[in-house]
């Protein structure tokens, strides 16, 4: 066998591409003489029928039955997308479309997301993904206490991505409706543009530091700081699942169970794909295909992912999930486009 990192010559790179662009189309093997009948090739089937055999024992090819055509491997694809691939640029009514619905839930992050999974969902005919967040990347912008009845209050906590967390709490004492505004203000005044996740233990390092006229408001403070429960680890919004088993690769009942109990394992799908960006030596979007994820049941799924930004720095990913033979053109140029647009709009939120 050849090495299948090699490079092709000018015939194999027209005729793999052809194979390729085909098998996405049609989901059915390739045969020579559609190759020649479609692409309106200048040599004959035969010589095809030869070099799509040299590509076979090259690895990019491979012959399901004897008396089929050829589908790309793994390789055959991972070739086409780093050496045959031109991004398709979108049009301007699919920018457009992406600038306006992305535009319309600015107060909210999570929305912003929500909308963009749905977007990614509908513009690639596959499923959307968009992962939230780390809560650390999170900033206070306000805190404010509420009464709730006479031993009970709602802490409010405001987020630089417009996010609005409600926490009731317990008081072990009752505090007047004018002691829980001293209390707002002494948190707003210690704790604002402090990450989210840390308030308790910034407000303990800080309050050493404190004259002693304010250590019982502090006390107060971080007793009601104590009672914030702990997030969920921060996951992601998944749109179009559906869409991924109407594709004729998962008509397998026991392929489409192996690969929906991935999607519905958050924990595992989010570590994949974080691994699977920082992994690549790509700054941009990434194409993952099939058994490169070292996962197994993920062997039949590719996925075209690209990080996300809130000024200069990644918080997150969005991506699109499918079955190997996506139109990896047009949605690497979808992924791409949505993730510098949604790093955008985020940044105006968090400002």
């Amino acid at each position: 066998m050849k090495n299948s990192n090699q490079n092709l010559t000018e015939r194999e790179d027209l005729i793999l591409q052809a194979v390729v662009q085909t098998f996405i189309t049609d989901a059915e093997p390739v045969g020579s003489r559609s190759i020649v009948k479609r692409y309106s090739l200048d040599f004959s089937a035969a010589t095809v029928r030869n070099v799509m055999s040299d590509l076979e024992e090259a690895g990019y090819l491979e012959q399901l039955h004897t008396s089929s055509g050829r589908v790309p491997t793994d390789a055959g694809y991972r070739y086409y997308v780093d050496h045959l691939m031109r991004v398709q640029k979108l049009t301007l009514q699919e920018r457009a479309r992406i600038e306006q619905d992305m535009s319309q839930r600015l107060s909210d992050a999570d929305e912003v997301m929500r909308q963009t999974s749905q977007l990614l969902a509908m513009l690639s005919h596959q499923t959307g993904i968009v992962e939230m967040p780390d809560k650390e990347h999170a900033l206070t912008r306000s805190i404010e206490l509420l009464p709730i009845g006479e031993s009970r209050a709602a802490m409010l906590i405001s987020d630089s991505y417009g996010r609005v967390r409600t926490i009731i709490v317990n008081l072990e004492t009752a505090i007047t409706r004018e002691g829980l505004q001293e209390l707002s203000r002494f948190l707003n005044d210690q704790l604002r543009g402090v990450a989210v996740d840390s308030l308790a233990s910034a407000l303990q390092n800080r309050s050493r530091a404190l004259l002693d006229e304010h250590r019982e408001t502090a006390s107060q403070a971080m007793a009601l700081l104590n009672m914030v429960p702990e997030d969920q680890p921060a996951h992601y919004f998944l749109e179009g699942a559906t869409q991924l088993f109407e594709q004729p690769e998962f008509h397998n009942v026991d392929r489409a169970r192996e690969v929906f109990t991935i999607l519905e394992d958050r924990e595992v799908l989010t570590e994949l794909l974080r691994n699977t960006l920082s992994a690549s030596d790509r700054q941009g979007t990434t194409v993952v295909i099939g058994s490169e994820s070292q996962r197994p049941g993920m062997e039949a799924i590719s996925f075209v992912v690209a990080p996300y930004s809130v000024g200069e720095e990644r918080v997150g990913m969005i991506g699109v999930i499918g079955p190997k033979r996506m139109p990896y053109s047009r949605l690497t140029a979808v992924v791409d486009y949505t993730a510098s647009t949604l790093s955008r709009f985020l940044t105006r939120i968090a400002s």
